[in-house]
């Protein structure tokens, strides 16, 4: 015979029923025993699949909450864009001034910015900075000059004698000073700036002459005290 049908296949014992070439089996069919396929097994709208080979699901695998795949803890490797998985993170949030931006971003360009880390109650966070210099222009006619080193390039016209210092400041940061002569100008600094050598520079004192000090905060200290700036200084520019 070509197939042998049978309504309900119930784990007999005894006997064989010849050798056909197909069964179809409408009901319940129970083995109690061990079932070989050296073909391909179909199976449809089936709850539990146990095999030892490969298995291919054309409509997919659901996976239910707690459940696992691969008990020898081998990694899981999904095929496709993903786009029927569940609770899976499509983006990173940002927050800039402790307000969010967004959660859609898939990327973060720190181009021209400069990035430092900030530990605040055990938390790690970033803080991105805008590149480029914040400045402070100071324009006086003689007297002292207060630099404020919370920003990073200074410029300063100076007239008469003028003495240049400073308040604030964080070690390992530079700065820049531009200075221009308005008319005759005896330049000098605080005792926080520190020279190479130990030896105060002679500025010009020729009214318009141009000149330039950077200097590294070495130590900061409380508006200026125990402050020692690392300095050299270039001067005449024309």
């Amino acid at each position: 015979m070509s197939q042998l049908y049978v309504d309900n296949i119930k784990g007999r014992t005894g006997g064989a029923v010849g050798a056909p070439s197909g069964i179809v089996v409408t009901g319940v069919g129970t083995f109690s025993g061990d079932v070989s396929i050296g073909g391909t097994l179909t199976y449809e709208d089936v709850s539990n699949v146990d095999s030892v080979g490969v298995i291919t699901a054309r409509a997919g695998i659901r996976i239910g909450a707690g459940q696992s795949i691969g008990s020898d803890g081998a990694a899981v490797v999904y095929y496709g864009d993903g786009s029927n998985l569940d609770g899976v993170v499509s983006g990173i949030e940002l927050e800039s001034s402790d307000t969010s931006v967004g959660t859609s971003l898939t990327a973060i360009n720190f181009t021209g910015a400069t990035v430092t880390a900030n530990t605040e109650v055990g938390i790690a966070t970033v803080a991105i900075a805008p590149a480029g210099l914040s400045t402070e222009s100071t324009t006086l006619s003689g007297g002292i000059v207060t630099l404020d080193l919370s920003k990073d390039a200074h410029k300063v016209t100076a007239t008469g004698i003028t003495t240049i210092t400073c308040t604030g400041g964080t070690e390992g940061n530079t700065h820049i000073v531009r200075i221009t002569n308005s008319g005759i100008a005896t330049v000098g600094f605080s005792t926080y700036f520190l020279f190479p050598s130990g030896a105060s520079p002679v500025l010009p004192t020729a009214d318009g002459s141009f000149s330039q000090v950077s200097f590294q905060v070495h130590r900061e200290g409380s508006t200026g005290i125990g402050t020692q700036l690392f300095t050299t200084v270039a001067v005449n520019f024309s």
